[in-house]
Order: C-alpha cells, then sequence, then structure tokens
C-alpha cells in the first residue's frame, strides 16, 4: 500500500527533511522518576513535527523530534515482552554486545568503553532533537534541560551542532547521495528493472509497516486489537487482526564521530607532493571532487529515482565503465558505502548470461561481494559539529584543534541489514570487494586483522604499471558516542507516552 496524507501527518518529518536551514541541537536524556518524566514527553509530543507539515511553500522556524532507545522504553515500563518484538539488534543496543562492536570497528579507540555518551549508564533513553531558525538554539536547548530535570530526568547531555554550509569538517561537499524513497509504490522490487543501478528504494525500507525491496514486511512490535489503546493504532497492513506499533516509525542510528581535521590534512601532505597532490589523494579516498562533484571519466548516466537539481552536485553516475577503479579507487569512501551496484553487477543482460551468473558460473570476487546495494541503502540525517578548520590553517604546527566531528544520523527500518551491514561489510571490511589489508580510508580503525595484518593501506589502481599504494594510514576518525533509538510515529508516541 501507499503512502497516504494520513500517514504523512502521522510520520516524524525527519523521514522527509533533516532540517539543514535550522540550527540544532540534540538532548540525551535518562528517566529518572517514569510518572513524571512521561509527562512532560508528552508536553513535548505534542511539538513533534510532521512529516506533512514539510513542503507546500511553508518555511517552518522550529521543529522537535522524539525518539527511544530500549532501555528507555523499558524506562517507561513498556512490557518486556513488547519491547521484544523490536529488532534484535535495538534491544541490545549499539554498544552492548562485543561481538557487534568487532564487526562495525568499535574496538581500540573506538571501544564503547571510551565513548562519551552511550554505553552502560551513559546509554541516553530519549533523543529530543530541537531544530531552529535562531542562533541561540543552545539557550534553548538549556531551558530544555532545565525544564526536564525539574521533570523526572538525570542530568541532560547537550549535544551542539555546527554550521559549516554544505561541507563536512574535512571539507568536502556532504549529503550529496540519496536514496530516492517510493512512496507512491511506483516499482516492483525484485523486477527485471532491478538488474541495473537504481536509486528508487522501497517505503519498506526505512519506514515500518510497508513492504521492503523483497517484497515482505519487516518484523516489528504488533498488539492485540484488544490491548488497552490499541484501538488508536493503525491496523497491521499484513495482519490486519493486529495494530502496528511500528507503522510509520523507523531506527535511528546515531554515532558521534570525531574527526581529526589536522591529522588528515597533514597526513595527506607528508604522503604527497605538496597541496595540489595531497587534494588529489584526499580526492581518491574519498571518491569525489572536494566540491562534491563526481569523476568526470565516469559519465553521466540516466538513473531513475536521481533528479539532480542546479547547484547541487551530480549524482547520477555508476562504476560500470570503472570496474578496475582506475578512475574512482574501489576502495574509496563513497563506493564502499554505496557500490552502485544492481541485482546483477554487470547490469542489464541476457538470459544466459544471467542464468550463468544466478549459478555462480561467472563474475569476479568484486561482484560477489558488493552486488544489489538496494538492500543496503541508509537514508542519513547528519550534522557536523565544532568549528571549521580549512584545510590550509590545519597543516601549520600552531594550528587549533577544532574539537569537530560529524553527528552521524541514518534511518533504516533493518539496522542489520541495512546500517550494520554497510559499516561492518563495506566500511570496517579490510576484504571489500576482493580486497586485502584496506578498510576504509576514512572511517577504518586500522586494528590488524587477523591478529596481526595490518589494514593501514589505500590503493590506486594505475591504467599503465602497478598500483599506487598509500600505506601506514593513521586513524582520522574515532567513535566517541552512539546508540540505537526507535522513531515512532505520532500514534505509537501517543500510546507510548500514555499513562499505563
Amino acid at each position: 500500500m501507499a503512502f497516504t496524507p494520513d500517514d504523512a501527518v502521522d510520520t516524524q518529518a525527519l523521514l522527509k527533511t533533516g532540517f539543514d536551514d535550522l540550527y540544532c541541537c540534540y538532548l540525551l536524556l535518562r528517566i529518572a522518576d517514569v510518572g513524571r518524566a512521561r509527562a512532560w514527553l508528552r508536553s513535548q509530543g505534542s511539538g513533534v513535527t510532521r512529516f506533512s507539515q514539510i513542503g507546500g511553500g511553508k518555511r517552518l522556524t522550529h521543529a522537535r523530534q522524539m525518539a527511544f532507545t530500549a532501555a528507555g522504553l523499558r524506562a517507561l515500563r513498556i512490557a518486556d515482552d513488547l519491547v521484544e518484538q523490536f529488532a534484535p539488534e535495538f534491544v541490545v543496543g549499539l554498544a552492548e554486545d562485543p561481538s557487534r562492536s568487532r564487526r562495525l570497528g568499535d574496538t581500540g579507540a573506538n571501544d564503547p568503553a571510551n565513548w562519551a555518551w552511550g554505553s552502560g549508564a551513559r546509554e541516553p533513553h530519549v533523543l529530543l532533537a530541537v531544530f531552529d531558525e535562531s542562533e541561540q538554539i543552545r539557550s534553548m536547548a538549556e531551558v530544555l534541560a532545565k525544564e526536564a530535570r525539574a521533570a523526572g530526568f538525570w542530568e541532560p547531555q547537550i549535544l551542539d551542532s555546527g554550521d559549516m554550509g554544505d561541507r563536512e569538517p574535512f571539507g568536502f561537499v556532504d549529503g550529496a547521495s540519496q536514496p530516492a524513497i517510493d512512496w507512491k509504490t511506483e516499482r516492483t522490487p525484485g523486477s527485471d528493472a532491478d538488474m541495473a543501478f537504481h536509486n528508487l528504494i522501497a517505503t519498506g525500507e526505512f519506514l515500518l509497516g510497508y513492504a521492503n525491496e523483497y517484497g515482505l514486511y519487516t518484523d516489528r512490535p504488533l498488539l492485540n486489537a484488544s490491548a488497552p489503546g490499541a484501538a488508536s493504532l493503525p491496523a497491521a497492513e499484513d495482519e490486519p487482526a493486529m495494530r502496528d506499533l511500528g507503522r510509520n516509525g523507523s531506527y535511528l542510528v546515531f554515532r558521534q564521530l570525531h574527526q581529526d581535521v589536522r591529522g588528515f590534512w597533514r597526513w595527506l601532505q607528508r604522503a604527497s607532493d605538496g597541496d595540489p597532490a595531497a587534494v588529489s589523494l584526499s580526492e581518491a579516498m574519498v571518491g569525489r571532487h572536494i566540491d562534491g562533484e563526481p569523476f568526470a571519466a565516469l559519465g553521466q548516466t540516466d538513473i531513475p529515482g536521481i533528479r539532480n537539481k542546479p547547484g547541487v552536485a551530480r549524482n547520477d553516475f555508476t562504476y560500470m565503465s570503472d570496474r578496475s577503479g582506475q578512475v574512482c579507487p574501489i576502495g574509496a569512501h563513497i563506493r564502499r558505502a554505496n557500490p552502485r551496484t544492481g541485482d546483477y553487477p554487470t547490469g542489464r543482460t541476457g538470459l544466459i548470461k544471467k542464468l550463468l551468473m544466478l549459478f555462480g558460473l561467472t563474475g569476479s570476487a568484486e561482484e560477489d561481494r558488493i552486488a544489489s546495494a538496494r538492500f543496503h541503502r541508509i537514508l542519513r540525517r547528519g550534522r557536523e559539529y565544532g568549528r571549521w578548520l580549512d584545510r590550509h590553517d590545519a597543516v601549520k604546527p600552531d594550528a587549533p584543534d577544532p574539537q569537530s566531528g560529524l553527528h552521524f544520523l541514518c534511518l533504516n527500518a533493518n539496522p542489520a541489514r541495512q546500517f550494520e551491514f554497510v559499516q561492518g561489510a563495506w566500511m570496517a571490511s579490510a576484504k571489500f570487494a576482493g580486497m586485502s589489508n584496506e578498510q576504509d580510508p576514512l572511517l577504518g580503525n586500522r586494528a590488524p586483522f587477523p591478529g596481526t595484518q595490518p589494514n593501514d593501506r589505500f590503493t590506486r589502481p594505475a591504467v599503465d604499471g602497478p598500483c599506487l599504494v598509500s600505506s601506514s594510514l593513521p586513524q582520522f576518525v574515532t567513535v566517541v558516542g552512539g546508540a540505537y533509538f526507535f522513531l515512532p510515529g505520532l500514534r505509537a508516541l501517543d500510546w507510548l507516552l500514555a499513562d499505563r
């Protein structure tokens, strides 16, 4: 079923916008007195911005969004058997499973034991994201924090976001590539149209209660229609006798990533022959030019779900003509995050070749490891934080540490298949696409694997001659906090915050 106007009223606006024209602060809250805290959250919930409020010529001057960890749902006295119906990754938490930490690269300096927030007693219960047109957003957040302390919460933590325009702290234009959501169910997942890469992704990949890229409904919490308050919830499309607590909700991944801007540009200067070469190497590592434009030699391709606007970096390209990575290295950051392959890595093909690939009788290690990108897309809603430091200043010996980074936020309906797959199998892995000794050149933690094998290389295939290999890459990005949240629909939010 398509996303309806009633669903737009029921969905938090973060599914449609990152509120990029507004300033932002994040409040991390832990419940001390559940009765008073629930009442205060209800008062804040009435001001949560809805999907339906975005667009149509209307300009918002302020907005709020609200989400909960599994620990927060338990603190609200939501029954354990209901909490257990959420995604297992959400139920356990981002920081509480050592195996998950290893898969995600959260070891060494990234270990949750070192985080400023998100682990153990520092795991928040509630995320309240506050947006406003005023530069006094911090003062507004402090007022809310004071109210929260008086309303049954422990000392709230405020995370400030910065305003670096459209660039992230290393200096690259960010946010150029995002999936388009198939709100109107215009395509049939698994059809011949999916043989080649496209950017139009099923609603159920980002919102619970809708069909996903498998044509199925992701598991989510369902209630018996006779349960208290269940009548206010929508019926489940796939089980009409049940009420759907998940519908129009999404899982929000929040990771605070500290970026070593000085270390990044200083290493690039040492590893190259001056500024132009340093920029060229940095662009190879990222996979785009510093202004956000893709490499021209990749060409342009008409891709369903991609509409380039004037003044916005192009997103209409694939790596079909660059199989060896001579234009954009295979291990580049954005190529790992979205390999831009369809169900058949070589794109549309004839029946015989299709059958040969289906039975594994042809293809390469790269193709086997990165096929079917449509099953692993995420919707990014991150914000940078800290002070801007120009790359020319970053290399100076007396450059101050800007303490900057990214509040990485993304939305997905299946954290294991979406965020965790991208982070673990594509970013943190040293075996991506059949390579070895290479993690993501930006996000890698450089931890040896297995045991003593170094993972600090970056390879650039050359047109003629041997590959160009940069070695001894330091760790440029460190995880300093994070948690999994559930961003509920508005009817589900009312149900969760009701007195019980």
